[in-house]
């Protein structure tokens, strides 16, 4: 999952991300509410973590102001407040979910799991698809153009993490995180595996996914004319 974390509490944010990352999500964060309105608005987020109590724009204020530009993103909220008032009030500005802390954040993503399988048709959350390219989720068969492709460990996640992104650029130390967490090798390396990967999704093809967007990163999308 691609989430949005938008929590004041750093050591919350800190303990949700040393869970998470470790199992393949994708995070980004924000300490305050104004800060998390703009992340929400522009990124490509499956769902947002978002903390009632927050300084500059509560997390009440918004949600509201999410779903009045039309954002869809699930959202489960987190608050110390127990209160049913509280828990109606979220609700009825777009929330989706709501969890009490102290929490577990295996329950937090099992939460958030039962979220995007009940709010999205199930053949999207087992595949995904850029262009002719297709990565079953479930069991990491990879092909183009229904032609079966075969993937090194390396390659499958680097693979993973570029198309959950498309169309979006990917940087290098996102990239490097997702496969060797805190401790990457040279950066060379990650060119290495960049360049294996392309030989194999678009070397045979007419057309080419993989792009380097050179000092930042990698993106996977059909530009055409290549």
């Amino acid at each position: 999952m691609n989430l949005l974390i938008v929590e004041d509490n750093r050591d919350i944010a800190e303990n949700i991300a040393d869970y998470l990352e470790p199992r393949g999500h994708q995070l980004d964060f924000a300490m305050d509410g104004r800060q998390g309105l703009a992340l929400a608005l522009s990124g490509d987020f499956d769902a947002i973590v978002l903390d009632l109590t927050l300084p500059k724009m509560d997390g009440i204020e918004l949600c509201k102001n999410l779903r009045a530009h039309h954002g869809m993103t699930p959202v489960i909220m987190l608050t110390a407040r127990d209160q049913l008032d509280d828990k109606l009030l979220g609700f009825e500005v777009g929330a989706d979910d709501y969890l009490v802390k102290p929490f577990s954040v295996k329950e937090l993503e099992a939460r958030l799991l039962a979220l995007l399988k009940r709010l999205n048709p199930s053949e999207q959350l087992n595949a995904m698809q850029v262009a002719d390219l297709s990565f079953n989720l479930q069991t990491l068969e990879v092909s183009r153009g229904g032609q079966a492709l075969d993937l090194n460990p390396i390659q499958t996640t680097l693979l993973q993490c570029l198309m959950q992104h498309s169309p979006n650029v990917v940087k290098r130390a996102q990239l490097e995180q997702r496969v060797w967490g805190d401790h990457p090798p040279d950066k060379d390396i990650l060119r290495t595996h960049i360049y294996s990967l392309r030989a194999i999704i678009d070397k045979p093809f007419d057309t080419h996914l993989l792009h380097t967007v050179h000092g930042v990163g990698y993106r996977l999308v059909a530009l055409g004319g290549e």
